[in-house]
């Protein structure tokens, strides 16, 4: 790294800039933060430090995307910079939207061969909403195919779209490679590191306003220390803050807590924790000492307790019916299992999770866990697992409501980015799902395709695609508002195989059942009746015997002894499990095992249900027939 000269001491700089990096996910930001952390040494010169530092999470690393907020701090020239790292994809948005109350500034990345996406307009109005100044960085310049100017022009027209003041339009942009650890005006004149940027930072991001008064901070995170309990996770919005304080919880409805005292003080340097005894106005810290506190209170002085405004979350599209196992296998594999379990663990995920709700279902032992996706709900569903939980969820179903009499459905804005010659085989499979074709732009070789899809019809639709199209696409989705109810459609074109009895699978029995289907299961596994181990050819369910052993006796035959063939089973993943079932089946979960079921095991108990709802005149979906 080539040092800068020394910049001249000023008074017009105060000595903390807090910066949040929001962009669409895979635009950059986890990379641009490990080398911002390796310029500003950080790190030894002989430390081995892993990529994608701050993906420290084991779903983070084995996804390769960021699921949880973090912050560190980097010093530069006497200044302390905090920065926020926040997720990128569209189901983690709370997070966003948490932390973007600690920042006074943004970095926004842009990806300088897809230009702006559905969450870098979403993120960007956010922030533009809470009046935050914005820096344009136009990452991954280094690419072949990048157009940098073309995204400048993109991100400007952005920010008109979305309202953005004289003051806002007139934002800085810098050109760059965080992999390659360097940042420019101009794209054609590579600077040797990162200073550009971080000059702009301490330049363009407006210190913290020093506020006179009592004591004030909004907790936007919550940890945990074995030795102190919970810690309070904020930024000082107003006063100063030392140990010994007396300091109560004030609550989003005005009440406040008894006095508690402030035992330990945490200020963020670099990837730790530091111990202070003061806290000024606008850094980050974490408290310890207060018990009894959620996401969004206010920590202020026992003598004059304040609320700040409470934070305003956008509301869940998605909602999914987590219940008890009641499977033959029940208990084999987990540690928690039943519904006091169950409710703990959701109720304290709330805790921390904004944008997940948790309502009790019709039975006890059921609960209806609404959230902002499948894969918002299946990260948790897979935290869930590796804790030694086990429990059923069913088939995610939209929220809807109803305004003026009419039924009401999320609807989302839908963005493919195919090759010219899949381009119709991809707008048909979205229409089938009631999609509407709103854009087509071209560029170059490819086309750029937005829609208006309800949420449900996104449901199962993405790998469809990746197959149509050999996994040359880049899709992306954000919610965009309630629109009238689109009428029904139809997910899965096919039913499922389901096993008639239980034991182990044999060799012998799949080899005459391939033609019927492709299987999840392969010779050995154990199944139960009422299990679905395969996916049928044709529409509707099809009963097969999987256990079906060779009949033997003491004749010998030509041929009898050839070796048997079978295809592979197929593998399907936690969230392409969840978007297959149909209504009338579940997802088992353990921690050693995914199956998936039908809600009523015995054909009989099929057959009771079909008849009742025939009986009933509701609906009935493809799955009963």
């Amino acid at each position: 790294m080539v040092t800068p000269p020394p910049r001249p001491t000023s008074l017009d700089f105060a000595p903390i800039r807090n910066v949040a990096i929001i962009a669409h996910v895979d635009h950059g930001k986890t990379t641009l933060v490990d080398a911002i952390l390796r310029q500003c040494h950080l790190f030894r010169s002989n430390q081995q430090v892993p990529d994608l530092i701050l993906d420290n999470n084991p779903l983070e690393r084995e996804r390769g995307i960021t699921i949880l907020a973090k912050n560190v701090s980097v010093r530069y020239h006497g200044i302390k910079i905090n920065i926020i790292d926040t997720p990128g994809h569209a189901d983690f948005s709370g997070e966003v939207e948490r932390v973007l109350h600690m920042a006074d500034g943004t970095l926004l990345l842009v990806d300088a061969t897809e230009g702006p996406m559905p969450q870098t307009r979403f993120v960007l109005q956010k922030a533009l909403e809470q009046n935050k100044h914005a820096i344009v960085v136009i990452n991954k310049v280094d690419k072949a195919d990048s157009q940098p100017d073309w995204v400048h022009e993109q991100v400007f027209d952005l920010f008109c779209q979305l309202g953005a003041s004289e003051e806002q339009l007139n934002f800085p942009v810098l050109f760059g490679s965080a992999r390659q650890g360097w940042m420019s005006a101009d794209w054609k004149k590579p600077a040797p590191n990162l200073v550009p940027l971080l000059e702009t930072i301490v330049h363009h991001i407006p210190p913290p306003e020093n506020k006179k008064g009592g004591f004030q901070l909004q907790i936007t995170n919550i940890d945990y220390s074995p030795y102190e309990g919970r810690l309070a996770i904020g930024r000082v919005s107003r006063g100063s803050l030392q140990t010994g304080m007396q300091l109560c919880v004030v609550r989003s409805n005005g009440s406040a807590s008894l006095p508690a005292v402030v035992r330990n003080l945490y200020t963020f340097e670099g990837l730790d924790r530091q111990s202070v005894n003061t806290v000024f106005c606008g850094d980050l810290c974490a408290v310890s000492g207060m018990d009894d506190f959620e996401i969004g209170d206010t920590l202020a002085e026992a003598m004059s307790p304040e609320a700040l405004p409470p934070l305003v979350i956008e509301q869940p599209t998605i909602s999914m019916l987590f219940t008890v196992n009641n499977s033959p296998f029940c208990g084999r594999d987990g540690r928690f299992l039943t519904s006091r379990h169950l409710r703990e663990r959701l109720e304290k995920e709330t805790e921390k999770n904004l944008a997940l709700r948790v309502q009790p279902s019709e039975t006890p032992d059921a609960f209806v866990v609404h959230g902002r996706g499948v894969l918002h709900l299946s990260v948790l569903i897979e935290t869930m697992r590796r804790e030694g939980y086990e429990f059923q969820v069913a088939q995610p179903q939209v929220l809807t409501r109803m305004h003026d009499g009419l039924l009401l459905e999320p609807a989302e804005e839908f963005i493919a980015q195919v090759p010219a010659e899949h381009s119709g085989k991809v707008i048909d499979m979205v229409a089938v799902r009631k999609g509407e074709l709103q854009a087509v732009d071209a560029r170059g070789n490819r086309q750029l395709l937005r829609f208006l899809v309800p949420s449900r019809g996104l449901i199962g639709l993405r790998n469809q695609l990746l197959m149509a199209t050999g996994g040359d696409c880049v899709l992306s989705h954000r919610f965009l508002r309630y629109v009238p109810w689109k009428g029904p459609l139809q997910s899965r074109m096919t039913g499922v195989l389901i096993a008639k009895e239980s034991g182990r699978v044999t060799a012998y029995a799949l080899e005459h059942l391939q033609d019927r289907g492709a299987f999840f299961v392969e010779p050995g596994d154990e199944v139960y009746e009422g299990q679905i181990v395969g996916e049928h050819i044709r529409a509707g369910d099809l009963l097969v015997n999987v256990v079906k052993t060779k009949k033997l006796n003491n004749m010998r035959a030509s041929g009898s002894e050839e070796p048997v063939r079978l295809s592979s089973k197929k593998q399907m993943s936690l969230e392409e499990c969840l978007e297959f079932i149909a209504e009338d089946e579940l997802v088992e979960i353990t921690p050693s095992h995914i199956r998936l079921r039908k809600k009523f095991l015995t054909a009989q108990e099929r057959e009771r249900q079909l008849k009742n709802l025939q009986a009933s005149g509701k609906p009935i979906g493809s799955s009963y027939s």
